[in-house]
């Protein structure tokens, strides 16, 4: 259709050249066109569809396919170019054909036929027509190229590979197989080993809450064995990061203090943290550890002195360390005695008011973030805190049961002590009876 729309626009501008007096550039305005047909055959011999060529033998079927889809892909630009070429003679020839169409034009068409012109014989064709036409041979050529492209990937299959790529696809298939199968076995055995674990947590787990159940049943009862406020045990049986005691009152800001407490460990190497006070800013405020194969270590301020202390025997024993922000003097004392004494332990800073007192856990946050392996395992009472130096008498009397001296600042009373995470209180041994297991 597009060839017959150029073949018309060339006979339409010979005629015009025909009609014009000679000499004259231009048609005067109000001229009169007259169109003349072209045969079909001529259109279609004029510019027919360029052969697709093929590759020789000599290439493989999927390269011969390609080949075709490179050519056809030309092609189709080709008739891009040629559709935006000619677009400007449709709209040439479209008014042209206009004017044939009018009132004079129709006069005109009888006129020249009558003079033996040779015309249409009919209107010219909607040039929409024409490009509808221009339109669906686009269409086919894509519908073409699409076909080749569907040949060419259903022609290029697994039996088409060679021998040698088959056996790497193969070998590649089973690398990852075993991969898969290997992953699934280690998959396996962490289910396994994660289903031990957990049973035997939930063992030590349900034995602690099932000493607690019956501590709890003993209390609804009313059978308190507690012979006053301040005869009673905490008992810390699993070295975790949940089981702990509590002290509700916190300390005023000091410049010397006295600790004293009786304490059973349970554990070794190293029996944990006993106590340990945090205050906003400072997490080791107050600590006292043995952690591993260290020394006992008492920290003020972060500052840190070793303590000649050796209670991981599994015995009762009673501690008292006492301190002063003069010269930071600190001195130690096992089941009475004075074992060691020095000074520069943090030296003038005085103890920060308004922090956490825990029982059984180092703190690494105020009042939190506790390390299982810094953990105290075992039992401990009367734990004291004195707001100045204790005599070495006192001490002593304290250790032999000679006297009961309540802390004036923090003392041992039951109201005073929570405890968490499966921690129990018990009642405790009297103070002969833990004289006679030193």
């Amino acid at each position: 259709m597009l060839l017959v729309a150029a073949g018309l626009l060339l006979a339409v501008a010979a005629a015009g050249g025909r009609g014009s007096p000679a000499g004259e550039q231009e048609s005067p305005p109000g001229s009169r066109f007259v169109c003349t047909s072209l045969p079909l055959d001529a259109a279609g011999a004029g510019c027919p569809l360029p052969p697709v060529p093929m590759q020789g033998g000599a290439l493989p079927p999927e390269e011969e396919l390609k080949a075709t889809v490179l050519q056809l892909r030309e092609t189709v630009l080709q008739q891009k170019e040629t559709i935006g070429s000619q677009r400007d003679a449709i709209r040439e020839l479209t008014g042209k054909l206009s004017r044939c169409e009018g009132a004079d034009g129709k006069s005109a068409w009888k006129n020249e036929v009558g003079k033996g012109k040779d015309t249409m014989g009919d209107l010219p064709r909607d040039p929409a027509q024409v490009i509808d036409q221009l339109s669906r041979t686009m269409q086919t050529l894509k519908d073409r190229l699409e076909s080749l492209e569907h040949q060419l990937r259903a022609n290029v299959s697994y039996a088409a590979l060679p021998s040698d790529l088959r056996e790497m696809l193969q070998r590649r298939l089973g690398d990852l197989e075993r991969q898969l199968l290997s992953k699934v076995a280690e998959l396996e055995d962490e289910k396994s080993l994660l289903h031990n674990e957990t049973s035997a947590h939930r063992q030590k787990t349900e034995s602690a809450l099932n000493a607690l159940l019956e501590r709890v049943s003993e209390l609804e009862k009313g059978n308190s064995a507690f012979k006053s406020p301040d005869e009673f045990k905490v008992s810390l049986p699993l070295r975790t990061n949940y089981l702990y005691g509590k002290i509700k009152k916190t300390l005023p800001e000091l410049y010397a203090f006295t600790v004293c407490l009786w304490l059973r460990s349970s554990a070794s190497p190293g029996i944990g943290t006993p106590f340990s006070y945090a205050v906003p800013g400072q997490a080791n405020e107050i600590v006292l550890i043995e952690w591993g194969n260290n020394p006992i270590e008492l920290l003020i301020n972060d500052k840190v002195a070793q303590l000649p202390l050796f209670i991981s025997d599994g015995k009762w024993h009673h501690i008292c360390i006492t301190w002063t922000t003069r010269d930071g003097m600190w001195e130690a004392f096992q089941d009475g005695e004075k074992l060691g004494t020095g000074e520069n332990l943090a030296p003038w800073h005085p103890i920060k008011p308004g922090g956490v007192l825990i029982l059984g856990q180092e703190q690494d946050t105020v009042g939190g973030r506790f390390d299982a392996t810094q953990a105290f395992v075992g039992e401990m009472s009367q734990f004291n805190i004195w707001d100045r130096v204790l005599k070495a008498e006192d001490i002593m009397n304290i250790a032999n049961c000679s006297i009961n001296m309540p802390g004036n600042i923090i003392p041992w009373v039951d109201n005073n002590v929570d405890v968490f995470g499966g921690a129990t209180k018990w009642p405790v041994e009297t103070c002969e009876e833990r004289l006679l297991d030193l």
